[in-house]
């Protein structure tokens, strides 16, 4: 199916966030450079749930695509162009945890670095600091994968917060919830627990993460709020915030993702497949609340931290991450949630896009207030 050209919808989007950064309205499409590579992926059908279970987790972090549509897709998600220029210094360690070692990542500004949208440190030179997790549907991704290190690399820079990239512990091999979120909740205590001595002000702590990572941070910000060890703020990329209850999309929404090439749907059973096996057991509304928070009532979620959702126009786990950001709402947090126009799930993975140079900029905003 080819991506029909539409009006761009009406839903409503400010020109700009908050910390004033320009937010582009919704493009009812793609946008360039992605528009340009559509006859890439145009006639492919949409990937199906029982092809989840065979996918290489290494490829496509995990996607359940045969050969022809994996070669597609490799195409489709090529490099539009050179990586961005950032400036930031790098530490590989391993940080206890209840199941063993986690690897993590800590990213520093290089010394001397100024910062364009400065972390205001405090009389100590201390600055925010932010622990992120990658996605790849909860089977895939790693240190290395631009939505970890590049999002670090170039959130460090534009900020001079630190960042903590970590590596969870993946749903292959027989490991399921708790394990994933017992990892990401141990590396995020371990930063409160030693923040001054890897440079971050303690009461500026964020969690982040982007598609399965937005949905481990949300586990680990409900667990923080529980534990009354709440995160600074929550940052979340088109998380996937839902298990057994997962949303209807908006009318607008629906239409778009029926316009869209059908290989770059993540539908319904293929959503039900994925949260199934990272929580080991059937999807049903008694699932443990760390494991999917957007399936809690408001009540649940009250004393929930300021948080910024940024969605994907063309993707259907918007329709999670609005549902959630109006469940927050409803909770009484301050919530801004947006949606980055003219792109498809996953694309702070793109290299050379200045679509997501765009979004990490709202990002850093973000982590630029005081």
């Amino acid at each position: 199916m080819t991506d029909a050209p539409g009006a761009a919808p009406s839903t409503p989007q400010p020109t700009t966030t908050r910390d004033g950064v320009p937010v582009a309205p919704l493009a009812g499409g793609f946008l360039p450079p992605y528009a340009e590579r559509l006859h890439l992926i145009a006639d492919f059908p949409a990937p199906r749930a029982e092809d989840l279970a065979t996918a290489d987790p290494a490829a496509a972090a995990g996607a359940p695509f045969a050969a022809e549509a994996l070669a597609a897709m490799e195409a489709w998600e090529a490099p539009f162009g050179e990586p961005e220029p950032t400036r930031a210094a790098v530490e590989d360690c391993e940080l206890p945890g209840p199941h063993g070692p986690i690897p993590v990542r800590i990213y520093r500004p290089e010394p001397g670095w100024a910062p364009p949208t400065p972390s205001p440190a405090t009389d100590t030179g201390l600055r925010a600091g932010l622990v992120w997790y990658h996605g790849g549907a909860f089977i895939g991704g790693d240190l290395d994968m631009p939505e970890a290190d590049a999002v670090a690399r170039g959130l460090a820079t534009r900020t001079g917060a630190i960042v903590v990239s970590v590596f969870y512990r993946l749903c292959t091999g027989g490991i399921h919830y708790p394990v994933p979120h017992d990892d990401a909740y141990a590396a995020y205590r371990w930063v409160r627990d030693h923040a001054t001595e890897i440079g971050i002000d303690a009461a500026r702590i964020a969690v982040g993460g982007a598609s399965a990572g937005g949905n481990l941070a949300a586990g680990v910000t409900l667990h923080g709020v529980d534990d009354g060890a709440a995160p600074w703020q929550a940052l979340l990329a088109y998380p996937v915030a839902h298990g057994g209850l997962w949303p209807t999309p908006s009318p607008e929404l629906a239409a778009r993702l029926e316009q869209m090439p059908q290989i770059l749907r993540l539908p319904t059973d293929v959503m039900a497949a994925m949260n199934t096996n990272y929580l080991g057991a059937p999807l049903d509304a008694d699932a443990p609340a760390y494991a999917f928070p957007g399936d809690l009532d408001a009540a649940r979620l009250e004393g929930w931290p300021a948080t910024y959702i940024e969605n994907c126009e063309n993707d259907d786990l918007r329709a999670s991450g609005e549902a959630f950001a109006r469940q927050l709402r409803q909770a009484g947090a301050d919530v801004e949630v947006l949606t980055c126009a003219g792109v498809p799930h996953g694309h702070l993975n793109a290299v050379g896009s200045p679509l997501t140079a765009a979004s990490l900029d709202r990002f850093a905003a973000r982590l630029g207030r005081g």
